[in-house]
């Protein structure tokens, strides 16, 4: 089986790696791995019969023999109407905005879409200890989908997460390693203990294998809107994992012939910490020095230097889109307004809502998403 699997691939360097290795970047630059994986067109009228997770799209997912063993039944969460006329209305759809609630994910974060691929490929590989980093909600997703897959984890964070986050992490059974300082610092402790024998580096960031699971976002989306995509897809972005997903799958639906056109991705960060929005309105292809660490309540995209910041910034000009910003006080609105819909969310997740709020509507229909649950952290003050 692992010898007919597809191969790891530096996007910079062009190395290659077999899957079957536990090499988590590229040797020579040190950056993150693609996935050397073509998808097969999905048939929109067959998914009326299929398990009701993000494994229905299969045709598009890279092979994993122990997906359906370690699934919680992610995927599949609702889309609802925050402005405009309802889903299949025939009324004008200018301005329109829905959410998708991937609060409602088993772990309560879209990080389980790609936690559940991560957690499938390390089974086959057996390693001694499967190995994290988070702020919080990937930490948790990969805790959990470890458990579920009979899988020792370690999770590391930067002091001062979230008590409700860590509590969940212990609760699947990993241990936490709490590291003094920031994101950054964490990211970098982490990389060291990567390197140690029979590690598999669960990495969000440097696992392209959590990139094809965030993907089925969009699939859902087309699925949910009867074969199209909308207008606008929002997404916050810290090291771009849903983003880099969406686009991923924006490309496969587009290069298999079943949209018509590529949505504008439209991308948010927090104003205290946004070094791909600066480096998007400069013009620039990278980043040239990372963003000052500062506090925001959107800890969860606070990511002074993402490793695939060239990626990020490429996707969201391939599609027209643009880069928007939020302040602490619209983020604390916003979250406040969202409750008063029904809807708690946690401060990062609420992000895009606050930016789509605070913007001129954007013609046609936007989806924005709702990325955790606000019982991980509760109200802003």
């Amino acid at each position: 089986m692992l010898a007919a699997m597809t191969a790891y691939e530096c996007p910079r360097c062009r190395i290659q790696s077999p899957v079957s290795a536990l090499t988590w970047c590229c040797p020579k630059c040190r950056g993150p791995w693609d996935l050397a994986f073509t998808s097969a067109p999905v048939s929109l009228p067959s998914l009326a019969s299929r398990v009701n997770s993000l494994w229905r799209y299969e045709e598009a997912l890279p092979p994993l023999p122990y997906g359906p063993e370690v699934s919680l039944g992610e995927g599949r969460t609702p889309l609802v109407r925050l402005t405009g006329p309802a889903i299949g209305s025939t009324g004008p759809a200018t301005g329109s905005v829905r959410a998708k609630l991937d609060f409602l994910m088993p772990t309560l974060s879209f990080k389980d879409r790609g936690a559940v691929m991560l957690a499938a490929h390390a089974r086959r590989l057996e390693p001694r200890t499967v190995l994290a980093d988070s702020s919080g909600n990937a930490g948790t997703a990969i805790a959990a989908y470890s458990a579920r897959a009979g899988l020792d984890c370690v999770v590391y964070v930067p002091e001062g997460t979230s008590p409700k986050k860590l509590e969940q992490i212990r609760a699947h059974g990993a241990r936490l390693v709490e590291v003094p300082g920031d994101r950054e610092a964490t990211a970098r402790a982490a990389r060291e203990a990567a390197d140690e024998p029979g590690v598999f580096y669960a990495s969000h960031v440097y696992n392209p294998y959590f990139l094809h699971g965030t993907k089925t976002y969009v699939y859902e989306l087309w699925e949910e809107l009867g074969g199209r995509l909308p207008d606008t897809i929002v997404v916050p972005v810290g090291n771009g994992t849903l983003l880099l997903g969406a686009a991923l799958a924006v490309e496969e639906l587009y290069g298999h012939g079943l949209v018509e056109r590529r949505p504008a991705l439209v991308a948010v960060q927090a104003e205290a910490v946004s070094p791909l929005a600066a480096a998007f309105h400069a013009g620039a292809e990278d980043l040239t020095e990372p963003a000052a660490a500062r506090p925001t309540l959107a800890e969860g995209i606070a990511i002074p230097a993402p490793p695939r910041a060239r990626q990020i910034l490429r996707a969201v000009r391939a599609t027209g889109g643009t880069f928007l910003t939020v302040t602490e006080e619209q983020i604390r609105t916003a979250q406040r307004d969202l409750a008063g819909r029904g809807l708690f969310v946690e401060a990062t997740g609420v992000a895009c809502w606050a930016a789509v709020s605070a913007a001129p509507p954007r013609p046609g229909l936007t989806v924005v998403p709702l990325c955790g649950a606000g019982a991980k952290t509760g109200l802003v003050p």
